[in-house]
């Protein structure tokens, strides 16, 4: 989908959100070893400073996540950027749920790559937020719901891809069951003693019904909370 929206003056900015420093930022994701041009280019150009208090702009293209109310926090743009790599690895996907809408950043990165994003966020005043923000870069092909997310958005099932932005500690047994054969999931996992990044695959149409698992590499996250607030 277009970001041309992220790309008028009047969003862009200056000085520490400008263009130079969004540079900056995408040439560290590089050099952190993420591949996939496609995402890269959507957070060079994607104002993340929109997304945050404007207290905290001047720390907007920092690779560090940072508070965004609530006990929640925008992840950090490597995690994003890999989270996203890892739920695209596979091809394109046309319709995505997202689990933890927040402050709308990932959701924001998801739209510009996929046809349609559906996403769940507990929390109503940051849904709020968020659809505020979405609306005004012009991204259309979201819709947000303020719900529970370990129910995912059953209408609109299946889907090509799940992102779950907070840890879960154990697979989200309604999730799983809303991806379409051959749909992949992504979310980290608590195990107790650590958060892995975990990639979940469904088998494809005609195959034997089952999933196969990947894990990826250690995170950490807030846990992924029921219920609504």
């Amino acid at each position: 989908m277009s970001l041309a929206r992220a790309c008028d003056p009047a969003v862009l900015g200056r000085g520490m959100t400008s263009s130079r420093t969004r540079e900056r930022l995408a040439q560290r994701l590089l050099a952190a070893g993420l591949r996939d041009d496609a995402v890269i280019d959507v957070l060079r150009q994607l104002p993340r400073h929109l997304f945050i208090d404007e207290a905290l702009a001047s720390r907007a293209y920092e690779d560090s996540s940072l508070p965004i109310g609530w006990g929640q926090t925008i992840s950090q743009p490597y995690m994003v950027a890999r989270m996203t790599q890892a739920l695209l690895e596979a091809g394109p996907l046309q319709t995505v749920l997202e689990i933890g809408t927040g402050s709308g950043y990932q959701t924001a990165v998801l739209a510009a790559l996929a046809r349609r994003v559906y996403s769940v966020e507990r929390i109503g005043a940051l849904q709020a937020r968020a659809e505020q923000r979405l609306r005004a870069l012009r991204q259309r092909n979201v819709r947000l719901r303020h719900g529970d997310g370990h129910a995912g958005w059953c209408e609109y099932a299946p889907f090509d891809g799940i992102l779950v932005t907070a840890a879960a500690s154990g697979i989200p047994r309604q999730l799983a069951e809303q991806l379409a054969p051959g749909g992949r999931m992504v979310l980290p996992l608590d195990l107790g003693r650590a958060q892995v990044l975990v990639r979940l695959t469904k088998s494809p149409a005609g195959r034997r019904p089952g999933y196969r698992h990947e894990l990826l590499e250690p995170v950490t996250f807030v846990p992924l909370l029921g219920g609504i607030a």
